[in-house]
């Protein structure tokens, strides 16, 4: 059966998708949880240690050491925000507790990935979420397993919750009362946190609550929209003071005597990176202030430097502290400063009811539990815990017994530490089936990419693939028969269940067919290429239909192309990914100068058209089609060959100081990511006349870049929507307008982004029109290729509305970059579809980094997932935070589109790109799923190799959808010329 390449590409893709989605599935872990169902209950807690019934209450919990806790949760508070040099100003009420109160000071580690809703899980569950929950934070599923506020609401406990609504939907009806608001609609940062304090004065006279929650969101926000060092920050820093110090003071006057003390708990879920953001594994992202307040603890004399401790031992501590059990699932350890007051006794039943719940979670999840060091140590201090009680309780009260408990307690903090880091290590269980046979699927895809290579570059572009031949034959039924066995086989002796026998026999049956329908295609394919490449060797290269000839561009090309992929394997070249696409791309930038000189100096004419195609090809275009290949220029009066000949040679130097200039604008990556760039020059408050000056310049450019093909309609709209971009950059306090005052209040600059919206929908209407109008009504060229420009427009004026300003120069210089490539490069050099769409692939990935991504998700913005809307809405949120993320692969995937179908005007060259655009994505994804499986257990799978997994699976369905459009463009191309 021969299919275009275009659709063959565009199936594999397809396919691929499936396959990585499976992968995914199964190589993210499920977190470690107790195989038991039952939640942790007080009849079911250990004796104290040589007690063998209830006598001397050895069953029970020592009495609680608070009656009532306060837990203010701020999102996205620095540890350096409230121990750093500038906390004295930033918060001098609670700094002055730290210093000389009666408090206990901790610096929180938390665990990758960085964002709230696992943050909230972490500290509630006392266990390491999986990194999957990076996803699930979009649409938090209730929390089933042990936690802290379950144990809480099961006790009798009555708890109050205002803030952040994931706490509502991970615990619903566990509060007596609450308010949320939504976490996601990070332009607001007033409302999100008066919505919670308006309620306290009324919350804080009342004694009919035992727990009091509070989440804090507005600093997380004034991050994401303007970075940790804005001058929002500090304002909100002190309004978050004066919040606790109310709330500490109300306590103090409702102390009694002789009643238990309470606890005011000050914690953030995460930190916030130097951009602002949050959800990688950076210092600043990570390290987060605890500061437990309480007048049960013995005041301070001076600042100590704080120690550190996992996010997820508060959970273990609160739980003992409020007379609860600890969660099941917990990996935390109890926070010993926090009992120094209580008795000995009382001190090592807590830490020996901490360390049975880690041994028997840690029975529960290693077969070879007894041969871990904390193991071991913790049944040495259970001993020696037992012998101490035993001299107590005959009444020995010699300095020898409160040495012996002091050890005793040694022992316990050892034997706790040991068993939370096995625990740690092991994030939970891998489903090596699904990974298995998704990694098979991708790989099949991409060897079958591999051997359709010749006919799928061939001048026909059809690939002759034998799926009759292959689906009618016997190995095709004995492979589905031999894989079906498998399955059984696995699915019944499997320990553990995996997702894939979780499916439904008809789903599993489908994968089935597939993965055999394609190991046959495979093995017809390499019995056909066998006979031919015999033959083949026994002729010169000339002779053959496969003696290709490789030029100079061609080896850069697929030199550049493998030698990144071989990158991938190290972690450091991962973290600093962009390093390796800014060096291809200068290099590119010398090959093709290299070519141009060869072109207009070195070699004759004749010569010349040997660099692809052929320059006869021009002549053979329609004439129609020949005057729709309008020079970007020509509208300022640049037509002669000559001043052409010059900006040629001019064109690559200039790419090279557009990227050199763009390096400077955002700094990314992980080394140098905290080093100040253009962009924090740019968005200081003394440089936003500049800033604006620039974001002025730069729209008026991208109009003159991009009006030039369409429509007048479209030119008057896309005006008017730059025009809007400018407006709402004002609106929201970003740039200014010469007449606008710098104290002006701020807005939300929703109508001006509808403004927006209004017009890049009419652009894309128009476009889509006249696409339709050229394929149905009339095979009309010149109208195809104006539709395709008009909805690349309007592509370009949404982008420009998600940039933040000072990334409008990224914007403007790819535009630039794309009309002086187009023009001068790869029309007169006449590049092929190949090479063409190679170097586009490669300007898109760097374009990529010039935006200042990087392969950890703490530089995805959000924040442009919000523009134009007044609440929070998944689905366009999404859609925008994922388009402004990939704006440089797909500006340049859809430019790509554009030219070759209307430049270049052989529906072959169409199919030709879309099959090199699906290589070069298969290659990259099926060694990275192999990489990541190798090194699942390696130190940073979590901080470094599994955020650039997502990348990469999210820019295969990209590439995907965008190989679906240029089949669409090729089967309309088709349908029009015959």
């Amino acid at each position: 059966m021969k299919v275009r390449s275009s659709v063959f590409a565009s199936f594999c893709l397809i396919l691929e998708v499936l396959g990585i989605g499976l992968f995914l599935r199964g190589f993210f872990p499920v977190p470690i949880k107790s195989s038991f169902t039952s939640k942790s209950q007080l009849s079911d807690l250990p004796t104290e240690p040589g007690f063998t019934g209830s006598s001397h209450n050895s069953s029970k919990l020592p009495e609680p050491l608070f009656k009532r806790v306060v837990i203010v949760l701020i999102d996205a508070l620095r540890e350096d925000f409230v121990f750093g040099p500038n906390g004295r100003n930033d918060m001098p009420y609670i700094r002055h507790l730290v210093e000389r109160g009666s408090t206990h000071s901790f610096v929180a580690k938390a665990r990758a990935p960085t964002v709230t809703m696992p943050r909230i899980k972490a500290l509630t569950t006392g266990s390491i979420p999986g990194f999957i929950d990076v996803v699930m934070n979009l649409n938090s599923p209730a929390i089933l397993e042990d936690n802290l506020i379950w144990q809480a609401k099961t006790a009798g406990k009555k708890m109050v919750f205002y803030g952040d609504d994931t706490w509502i939907k991970l615990f619903p009806k566990h509060f007596m009362e609450y308010d949320g608001t939504t976490s996601f609609f990070v332009s607001d940062y007033t409302e999100v946190d008066n919505n919670v304090t308006r309620h306290l004065d009324s919350t804080l006279k009342r004694d009919d609550w035992d727990i009091l929650i509070l989440h804090y969101l507005g600093l997380d926000h004034i991050g994401h929209i303007s970075g940790p060092h804005s001058s929002l920050i500090q304002p909100k820093l002190l309004e978050m003071d004066d919040i606790l110090k109310k709330i500490h003071g109300s306590l103090i006057l409702k102390e009694a005597e002789g009643t238990l003390p309470y606890l005011l708990v000050l914690c953030g879920d995460h930190g916030m990176s130097e951009t602002g953001s949050h959800g990688g594994s950076s210092e600043h992202e990570v390290n987060t202030p605890l500061v437990l307040i309480s007048p049960a603890f013995k005041r301070k004399g001076g600042m100590e430097k704080p120690s550190t401790i996992e996010q997820v031992d508060l959970a273990p501590t609160l739980a003992l502290g409020l007379g609860l059990p600890i969660s099941q699932n917990s990996v935390g350890r109890f926070i010993q400063p926090v009992a120094d007051e209580a008795s000995l006794r009382d001190q090592l039943r807590f830490l020996h009811l901490n360390g049975h719940q880690l041994s028997c979670l840690l029975k529960d999840s290693m077969p070879a539990y007894e041969k871990e060091e904390g193991y071991e140590h913790f049944r040495v201090a259970e001993k020696s815990h037992g012998n101490w009680l035993k001299l107590m309780v005959e009444g020995n009260t010699s300095e020898v017994l409160t040495n012996m408990g002091k050890k005793v307690l040694k022992q316990y903090l050892e034997a706790l530490r040991a068993m939370s880091a096995a625990l740690s290590k092991q994030l939970g269980r891998y489903d090596m089936y699904s990974m298995v046979v998704g990694m098979v699927l991708v790989f099949q895809l991409l060897l079958l990419l591999l051997l359709a290579m010749p006919e799928a570059l061939s001048s026909t572009s059809q690939v002759d693939l034998p799926v009759a031949s292959a689906l009618l034959s016997l190995p095709f039924y004995l492979l589905c028969l031999l894989l079906s066995s498998v399955h059984v086989l696995v699915c019944t002796s499997a320990e553990s269940s995996c997702y894939f026998c979780s499916l439904s026999w008809g789903l599993v049956f489908g994968v089935v067919a597939i993965s055999s329908a394609l190991l046959c295609i495979l093995v017809a394919m390499v019995a056909k290429r066998i006979p031919l490449m015999s033959k083949v060797s026994g002729k010169s290269p000339a002779h053959s239909g496969y003696g290709w000839s490789l030029s100079e561009l061609d080896v850069l090309l697929l030199a550049g192309t493998a030698g990144h992929t071989l990158s991938l394997t190290a972690s450091s070249f991962v973290e600093e990914e962009h390093q390796v696409w800014y060096f291809l791309l200068n290099t590119l930038c010398l090959a093709v100068f290299q070519d141009v000189c060869r072109k207009y100096f070195r070699e004759s004419r004749a010569n010349t058209r040997g660099i692809g195609h052929s320059e006869d090809e021009d002549q053979l275009l329609p004439i129609q089609d020949r005057e729709a290949t309008v020079s970007p220029l020509a509208d300022f009066g640049v037509t002669d060959a000559g001043s052409e000949k010059w900006l040629a040679l001019v064109t690559p130097p200039l790419t090279l100081a557009c990227c050199r200039m763009l390096r400077s604008l955002n700094q990314t990556g992980v080394q140098w990511a905290h080093l100040p760039d253009l962009g924090h020059w740019l968005n200081s408050s003394e440089h936003k006349m500049v800033l604006s000056l620039i974001a002025a310049m730069s729209l008026v450019l991208i109009y003159f870049l991009v009006q030039r093909r369409c429509s007048w309609v479209s030119k008057i709209a896309l005006a008017l929507g730059l025009l809007g971009v400018f407006s709402y950059r004002a609106a929201v306090g970003n740039t200014m307008f010469p007449w606008q005052h710098g104290g002006r209040k701020l807005s939300k600059g929703t109508v001006e982004a509808r403004f927006v919206y209004v017009f890049v929908l009419g652009i894309l209407f128009t476009g889509s029109k006249d696409l339709l109008r050229s394929q149905v009504i009339t095979a009309d060229a010149r109208l195809k290729s104006r539709g395709l420009w008009e909805i690349y427009s309007g592509v370009v004026l949404l982008v420009a509305l998600l940039f933040r300003p000072h990334n409008l120069p990224v914007l403007c210089c790819c535009l630039l970059v794309q009309t002086l490539m187009a023009q001068f490069i790869w029309k007169k050099l006449h590049y092929d579809a190949a090479q063409t769409t190679i170097m586009h692939y490669w300007f898109g990935q760097a374009f990529f980094y010039f935006q200042g991504n990087s392969n950890s998700i703490a530089t995805v913005d959000i924040s442009v997932g919000f523009v134009g809307l007044e609440s929070y809405v998944e689905a366009p949120a999404v859609f925008l935070t994922a388009l402004s993320t990939y704006a440089g692969p797909l500006l340049w995937a859809a430019h790509l589109v554009c030219y070759l179908s209307s430049e270049n005007r052989s529906s072959v060259a169409v199919g030709h790109g879309c099959y090199c655009l699906a290589l070069l994505r298969s290659v990259p994804m099926a060694a990275y799923v192999v990489l990541v499986t190798v090194l699942r257990y390696h130190l940073f799978i979590w901080s470094v190799f599994s955020p650039k997994l997502m990348y990469e699976s999210m820019h295969t369905l990209l590439t995907a959808a965008i190989c679906l459009f240029f089949t669409t463009m090729e089967q309309k191309r088709s349908t029009s010329r015959s």
